[in-house]
This record gives structure tokens, sequence and C-alpha cells, in this order.
């Protein structure tokens, strides 16, 4: 708890804390922008004003970053309470009474937070990962991540302010694959006109509502003329009904090189779910890795708060090194999608401040 005191002191007066190593444990306490779930506050208040927020910490190092942000939570006196399941295709976690337990218990809050949930290599009789499970079943078809550089990790390119919105629903991750002679594997990529336009509808409106000016289509279309034709097709449809927002198109890889060398570039990025898990750690990258950028999921109804780019850290587990910011940062978001705007910004500036101020680093 004394380094979550020193998170909330740093909002108000600086950390005086000398310079050290702050890890998931020690620092306990998202620069992202919101798309509000049907523009109303989430109904997951109960009449004494306290939040009821779902709570999977996955695999990895998930239980000690949500611990951080529970230990945070209490230091900051935040009006949220957690209803925590613990779901792992590797622990033997996991099983369809729990899964029914978890959708239940979104239904009710209809806000969550979660780490990682690592899928095996290996095949056990279902293609589907449990990550892609809750992501249909809740209809969690936008995943947004914020790539905004910290003042105080020293990266190549700085002052970097991109967003990326990738649907998630379909495409190659739609898990159906069959042999259909021996050693021969065929793999379907599913891409629809209803889910590309809805995608590149919530992109435009993201960009409108956040006083964004451009957005980019990411694409395969020049080999996949069918599949990635029709996302490409479907963004320039729902283009043409925003004209004060740019548009423009970029083939992956080049969009890969792009980002590398000039990301200043880009503002609002769109894409299918492949290359949308690609570019979310690229661009994580550029700003100081996996364990600063913070992201969401959003559903007509539901809104899941997660890591921009998804690692479990599996090799860091119980080792006290785990970078907490991007969860942090995660979980001030998720407050302020609660209306908790104070709680939100004393948690999401205290942080910010602490790595600006360079005293306590992750190692």
């Amino acid at each position: 708890m004394a380094a979550a005191r020193c998170v909330l002191a740093a909002f108000t007066k600086g950390c005086c804390t000398p310079r050290s190593y702050v890890t998931a444990r020690t620092l306990v306490t998202s620069s992202s922008v919101l798309y509000p779930v049907k523009n109303s506050p989430p109904q997951c208040a109960k009449p004494d004003g306290v939040f009821h927020v779902t709570m999977i910490p996955g695999d990895g190092v998930g239980p000690e970053l949500m611990r951080a942000v529970k230990e945070v939570f209490k230091a900051a006196d935040v009006p949220v309470e957690f209803d925590e399941f613990h779901l792992s295709e590797v622990q033997n976690l996991i099983s369809e009474e729990k899964l029914e337990e978890v959708l239940s218990s979104m239904k009710s809050t209809r806000v969550a937070i979660k780490g990682k949930i690592h899928t095996p290599m290996a095949f056990k009789g279902d293609l589907a990962s449990y990550e892609m499970t809750l992501r249909r079943k809740l209809d969690l078809f936008a995943n947004v991540v914020h790539i905004s550089s910290l003042p105080g990790y020293k990266t190549r390119h700085n002052n970097l302010d991109l967003v990326i919105i990738r649907e998630q629903t379909e495409g190659e991750y739609s898990s159906l694959e069959h042999e259909s002679v021996s050693g021969v594997i065929e793999c379907m990529k599913i891409i629809t006109r209803e889910k590309s336009r809805r995608i590149a509808k919530f992109a435009f409106d993201f960009a409108t509502k956040k006083g964004r000016s451009k957005v980019t289509a990411v694409h395969k279309a020049n080999i996949m003329k069918l599949g990635d034709g029709l996302f490409l097709q479907s963004c320039k449809e729902v283009a043409e009904l925003y004209p004060m927002i740019k548009f423009e198109t970029m083939i992956i890889d080049n969009c890969c090189m792009q980002l590398v060398q000039n990301p200043y570039q880009f503002d609002v990025l769109v894409m299918p779910n492949l290359y949308g898990n690609i570019i979310d750690n690229l661009a994580a990258g550029l700003v100081g890795g996996a364990g600063v950028v913070p992201g969401e999921s959003y559903s007509s109804d539901y809104a899941v708060f997660e890591t921009g780019a998804r690692h479990p850290f599996a090799q860091a587990m119980g080792r006290n090194i785990a970078n907490p910011t991007a969860m942090l940062l995660t979980s001030a978001n998720m407050l302020r999608h609660l209306n908790l705007e104070y709680h939100s910004n004393m948690i999401s500036e205290a942080v910010k401040r602490v790595i600006k101020l360079g005293k306590v680093s992750p190692p």
C-alpha cells in the first residue's frame, strides 16, 4: 500500500519516493478515449452508489495486475465492487458452468475488466478459444486501442496519438478449420458486409465524436480480392456518409512499415481481426511495450476493459516485475465509462506523473 499512497500523492503534490523499480505489486494503483455504450450510463450501480463490475484476472501476471487495481481502488476510495471469476484454459479453471456464471454477471453489470486468458497451442477438440467465445456471446465487435506516448518513457517516437479500431468477431479468427485430406488443412476467413459496415461506422462515429480528422482502412484486398475487397468496399461506402472525415486506405504490410517509419501520419485506423491483432502489438512497441497501452472492447450492450496488447507474460509470474501501467490506465478508462470522472482522473494522472518524474519505474 505504500506505493499506492505514492501514486495517489503524485496526483496532488508529486511523488517523493527515491528512484526504484515499480511493479504490479509495489506500484499498485487509459489514456484511451471511450465510446460510451448506447450513450447512456451503465446500469450496474446499486442505490447506495456502488458500481458492480465483473473481473476476470486471466492467466500469467493477470492476477497480480488485478491485485494492483484493487489495492489502488481501495486507497482511492473508488465506489466499485468486483464480482471476480477465474477462467483459465491452461489451469483447468474453465467449464461451461463457469462461462455461464461470467456471462450472467456481465448481463448484470454490463462492464468488465479482464486480463489475458491464455489460449493453448494444442488442439483439444474445440477450435474456438474462450477469449473468442466470450467475444462472440457478448458480441464484442469493436476493440479500441489508443496509442499515446507517455512522457518519461524514452522511445524513438514521441507525442504519438493514434487510435486502432479492430473488428474482432470474424475474419481469420472464425475458428473454421478442417483437414480436407491427410496433410492438408483448410482454414476459412469470414468477412461479411454487415459486420464490415458496422465496424466502419463505429470508426467514423468515433472519429466524429472525438474530433479526429482521418480514418485509414487497413486491408489486403490486392491479394484477398473478395474477402478484404468486401471489407474495403464497405468502408468506402460508409466513408461517403462522413464527408468531413478524410478517408484513406493502406495495405497491411505497407501500414506496418509506415507505422515504424512515420506513425504521425495516422489518426484512426480501422481493420479486420487478424490485422488489428498484429497492429495493436506493433504500435504498443512504439510507446513502450505491451505493459503500457490500455484498451477496451464494445458491443451495443457491454464494455470490457483490458490491456491493448494482450499478453499473459507468464514468464514473469511471481517475480514482481510486471508493468502495471496498462492495467491501471485501463481501470481509469473503465471508471470514466462509469461516469466516475474524479476517480478516473485521480488514478490516470497520478500514474502518468509517477512515470514522468522517473523516480519510480518498471524494470
